[in-house]
């Protein structure tokens, strides 16, 4: 969570300061990750397994996801991005929890209520919070499109090879789209390259990986409702490196956000609270 949290503060901080254009952005983001997992999974000796199961479907996902998130960062904020992402991703994989009748404790549709609640509440339209129409709609593709990769994670097979299988198929998806839609000549700066490679090699890279290999081993809705603390995380972050003010309202939503993930993932069962 801490390395999705770090995608949104990473991204916001090139595209706010200009150090380099969206489209740029993703191709540098996606080539270092592309890079690190492909040499990593070299390493291991896994190479075969590049190919595997549902790699163009998780790559389309990635695209759509990668677009959709850098361009919609041009216009909104750290957390406001995240709130859209995130409150996306988890409509789309509880509703594939329930679409496969997966097993839901009525605590966990509970707690990831007071979750939701509490992040909704934070962002609640405020006359110092206005978000552009078409950035929000970008976040909103962006947010299904990570719903899917995330769902086409739990049977991908190995992590690192079909992390790398993703990013590598993603890059040239993006690239062409890139192209086509972009005429002017293209912002970048050291800084702005710096931060895109950081986040590819690092957050990304690393983090997606990470996350295939847990995605198998717990549920639909657990996978959805622990996301849900990356806005919360981001939204810290950008006070920190962006500046961002601390209020009442945060401190409330974070509480919220926190109680409703505990009580989804059960611990206050392992607490005999009833």
């Amino acid at each position: 969570m801490l390395a999705f949290a770090g995608n949104s503060v990473l991204t916001r901080l090139a595209l706010a300061e200009t150090a380099i254009d969206p489209g740029a952005f993703v191709l540098l983001r996606l080539a270092s990750g592309a890079a690190v997992l492909v040499f990593l999974t070299a390493r291991k000796n896994s190479l075969s397994a590049l190919r595997g199961p549902k790699r163009l479907s998780a790559a389309l996902a990635l695209s759509f996801y990668m677009l959709g998130f850098s361009y919609a960062y041009t216009k909104l904020e750290t957390g406001a991005g995240a709130l859209i992402l995130f409150g996306v991703v988890q409509i789309v994989m509880f509703g594939v929890a329930v679409f496969t009748r997966e097993p839901l404790p009525r605590y966990r549709v509970i707690g990831a209520s007071i979750a939701f609640g509490g992040l909704c509440y934070l962002l609640v339209p405020t006359a110092s919070l206005a978000m552009d129409p078409f950035a929000v709609g970008l976040m909103v593709l962006a947010g299904l499109g990570w719903g899917g990769y995330s769902i086409f994670g739990r049977n991908a097979g190995p992590s690192l090879p079909a992390t790398a299988a993703s990013f590598a198929l993603s890059l040239p998806l993006c690239a062409a789209v890139v192209w086509f839609s972009t005429s002017a000549p293209p912002v970048i700066t050291p800084y702005g390259v710096m931060l895109a490679l950081l986040s590819g090699a690092v957050t990304s890279a690393m983090g997606y990986a990470l996350w295939y290999w847990i995605l198998p081993q717990i549920s639909t809705s657990i996978a959805s409702v622990s996301q849900l603390v990356v806005p919360v995380l981001a939204m810290a972050a950008g006070m920190v490196f962006l500046e961002e003010v601390l209020t009442i309202k945060f401190i409330v939503a974070c509480g919220l956000v926190v109680s409703g993930v505990a009580i989804s993932l059960g611990l206050h069962r392992s607490l005999h609270l009833k």
